[in-house]
């Protein structure tokens, strides 16, 4: 047994297709295959099949070896991002209000040095240093490594960056990590 689902509109349009098939006149719909006396059919006229069209042939590409660098790429930037000038005008935006004691409002505007230059690790440092006025060490420890990790093979930064860890670590009562730190710093 079948199962039929009809909608109003799906029966609407079934009645409407079938009575465009019935007549109202009475008259057949019967339609004759001969055409009507003197009905002259036009000539048929044949048009020759365009010739097929060649497909071009895929090429093989020139394969060369690759050429091969004599060092190896490092896993991580030579140098971290220049800071931009919006991004340095910010900074000592963030300097002044810090100056001020108004930590949130630096915190605020590094910030929006960091969403300019976010590959600089000046940013990162400075973003350390307003989270150690705040209080939040542990955020100020991420950003100091974040800074580590953006500042390449810049040893200033990396000094900079080792000794500032060195002293939130020791805040936070990690006095060996906060040795580690300083022995990076005086390696350098």
């Amino acid at each position: 047994m079948i199962k039929a689902n009809y909608t109003a509109g799906g029966l609407l349009a079934c009645a409407l297709i079938l009575s465009g098939c019935a007549t109202s006149s009475g008259t057949s719909i019967y339609v004759p295959s001969a055409p009507a006396p003197g009905f002259d059919p036009p000539p048929r006229t044949t048009t020759p099949e365009p010739a097929p069209v060649p497909t071009p042939q895929p090429t093989q590409p020139e394969v060369r070896p690759p050429e091969r660098d004599t060092a190896p790429a490092p896993s991580y930037r030579d140098q971290g991002e220049t800071l931009s000038g919006a991004a340095a005008s910010l900074i000592r935006q963030a300097d002044d209000l810090l100056a001020q004691g108004n930590v949130p409002a630096a915190i605020g505007q590094l910030e929006r040095a960091q969403r300019i230059s976010p590959r600089s690790p000046e940013v990162y440092f400075k973003l350390s240093e307003a989270y150690v006025r705040a209080n939040n060490l542990g955020t100020a420890e991420q950003f100091t490594l974040k800074g580590l990790s953006l500042a390449g093979s810049n040893t200033r930064m990396q000094r900079t960056g080792w000794l500032l860890l060195a002293d939130i670590r020791r805040a936070r009562g990690n006095l060996a990590g906060a040795d580690q730190a300083e022995a990076r710093a005086r390696a350098l």
